[in-house]
């Protein structure tokens, strides 16, 4: 039996309406990976390659590319908070553990002003190649890792790239509300697992700063990055007008691109125009997950 969903929703997506009448779920997730990244000195296999600027150091850690990581918790981080709480917006945290172990101030701080929490493993590093009991051991780990800084789990899951057959098994064993290792909808849904179903909040890689960042980057200035989320943005609320079809779109961030200084007006015009229009939820993920569990099934 093919395993894949080719067709989801099709054309019975559900009659959904998120809290206060809204249409367009919007959540912005904070990836927080610094002091995660693939390290020679920590120990790790390999230096990371993904970063600023290309470079391949293979005798002993890579200076530059933990420099580019550094600039996200020292300054990146501070700048993006700023813009969230002059907004009043929060985010969802997606925290790799050796982040929260070696950052412990910088995710109290974010967590003490509302944003919400979810794992994103022990490393920045796809679960891809593990067995299912090394792949538990370090969701454990990193939710461990979290809880010991915060004083609560993470209420979802997210891998980096590519999540394995049991990441969503896992994390139903775990507890959590929801994980996050989806790309093909513009709605949550269900998947069934060996657990039981469990639910499923999709993302999105286009509305998302990374793309600063390979060969051919598709944004280069901050007016790149915020012009095509609101393109997004305003095609979702035109559906929601015109069809009364609701969806939800995540914009995804990392402090060491979008809190550059010649990015960060990017996203301060993302949030603006959000707040332009009341169609519009901007909510964390863990809101999402609840309001989708409170709403009749067909």
């Amino acid at each position: 039996m093919n395993r894949r969903d080719l067709v989801g929703y099709g054309a019975h997506r559900p009659n959904v309406t998120w809290p206060d009448e809204k249409k367009v779920a919007v959540s912005f997730v904070l990836n927080l990976e610094e002091g995660a990244e693939l390290s020679l000195a920590d120990g790790d296999p390999s230096n990371e390659l993904m970063h600023e600027v290309k470079s391949s150091v293979t005798a002993h850690e890579d200076l530059c590319r933990e420099s580019h990581f550094e600039f996200g918790t020292r300054v990146g981080f501070w700048r993006v908070l700023d813009e969230l709480e002059r907004h009043q917006t929060r985010v969802t945290l997606n925290v790799c553990g050796r982040f929260a172990q070696r950052c412990p101030e910088l995710l109290r701080h974010a967590v003490g002003s509302g944003h919400d929490l979810c794992g994103h493993g022990w490393l920045w590093q796809s679960p891809v190649g593990l067995s299912e009991q090394d792949e538990k051991i370090l969701m454990v780990r990193t939710s461990e890792a979290i809880q010991a800084v915060c004083g609560q789990a993470p209420y979802g899951w997210h891998c980096k790239s590519t999540a394995t057959p049991n990441t969503a098994r896992i994390a139903k064993q775990l507890g959590m509300l929801y994980h996050s290792d989806a790309y093909n909808d513009e709605l949550p849904f269900w998947v069934d697992t060996a657990e039981g179903e469990f639910l499923t909040l999709p993302y999105q890689f286009d509305t998302n700063d990374m793309r600063f960042f390979g060969e051919a980057p598709a944004f280069v200035r901050a007016a790149d990055f915020g012009g095509y989320v609101i393109d997004s943005l305003a095609r979702l609320a035109l559906e929601a007008r015109r069809s009364g079809q609701a969806s939800m779109i995540t914009i995804g961030l990392h402090a060491r691109i979008i809190g550059r200084p010649g990015r960060i007006s990017g996203l301060c015009d993302i949030l603006d125009y959000l707040s332009s229009d009341p169609i519009f939820w901007t909510s964390t993920r863990r809101e999402i997950a609840h309001a989708w569990l409170r709403m009749p099934r067909a």
